[in-house]
């Protein structure tokens, strides 16, 4: 018996170290963007379960009895913060969890919009560095033993992010003054626009929910019609009836689908946030380039 029991332990640890996978973080993050920077940073070391999917509001979302079980099983719960998540605090609190919670914004200075903080700040690639460093020392936290690799693909990610940063400061460096023009549907890209020298004008303010006066929208259509603009887009987490009617009364042209809120599901071009960024980017350089 006793060598039995000798035999089962030692196939007990075979299997367990077989099996590294039971070994991962439970990784909550709020909304997708912020689960896919998670996720690059975490590598195979973390399962992440994303509250707010690929194309979802986080605006308007309402937490489910789902979400506040994932929340309570969680290991580490990551939020945006800067008011951005405005279910977060309640659902976390509801859920009872013990998980350590990460604020993915820390460091970073907001920007305000008519006297209220702009949430979006992962619009400027300099704030997802600061994301992912958060993001780092909070798994690197929660699983010390793994800090090496969290720190590596950290490295990794952040490289990425640089180049592209500088890109971006090159490619839109290189339109006119005069060309940087842009219409969207809601005000969610304030630090884009701040980081590389845009201006960047929404019928809507930061929060979706927030409708237009007929005032305000006439006033921003007059505006339009006096000075023009270089692009006009929809987005993919808001109704599109705004730019719509700014397009009929104004004679500009939509441009296309910015993604800004959220990433896209499969088989569309932001899966990523890299690849949203990326596509945002081009798509709006190539848009005003051709509005010259």
């Amino acid at each position: 018996m006793k060598y039995l029991s000798g035999v089962i332990a030692a196939l007990a640890m075979i299997f367990l170290s077989a099996c590294p996978s039971w070994a991962k973080l439970d990784v909550v993050a709020s909304f997708s963007i912020l689960g896919d920077m998670v996720e690059q940073v975490a590598g195979d070391k973390a399962t992440v379960t994303t509250i707010v999917g690929p194309d979802a509001d986080a605006h308007l979302y309402a937490p489910t009895t789902g979400d506040a079980v994932a929340v309570s099983e969680a290991d580490l719960v990551i939020v945006n913060g800067l008011g951005f998540e405005t279910w977060s605090a309640k659902l976390i609190d509801a859920s009872g969890t013990d998980a350590a919670i990460a604020v993915a914004t820390t460091g970073i200075t907001p920007l305000l919009v008519e006297g209220e903080i702009d949430p979006h700040a992962w619009n400027a690639l300099s704030n997802a560095i600061i994301y992912v460093d958060n993001i780092e020392a909070a798994l690197s936290a929660a699983s010390p033993e793994d800090a090496a690799i969290f720190k590596q693909n950290a490295d990794a990610y952040r490289a990425q992010l640089d180049r592209l940063h500088r890109r971006a400061l090159a490619d839109i460096a290189s339109l006119p003054a005069d060309s940087r023009i842009v219409v969207t549907a809601h005000d969610a890209f304030g630090y884009l626009a701040d980081a590389y020298g845009l201006t960047f004008l929404a019928p809507q303010g930061i929060d979706t929910e927030a409708e237009p006066s007929a005032k305000e929208l006439a006033k921003l259509i007059g505006f339009l019609n006096e000075t023009g603009a270089g692009a006009l887009f929809v987005e993919n987490i808001a109704n599109s009836d705004l730019i719509t009617q700014i397009s009929r009364e104004t004679g500009l042209q939509i441009g296309g689908r910015l993604y800004s809120d959220a990433l896209s599901v499969r088989g569309s071009p932001a899966t990523s946030y890299l690849a949203m960024f990326t596509h945002n980017l081009e798509l709006i350089i190539n848009t005003l380039a051709a509005s010259k």
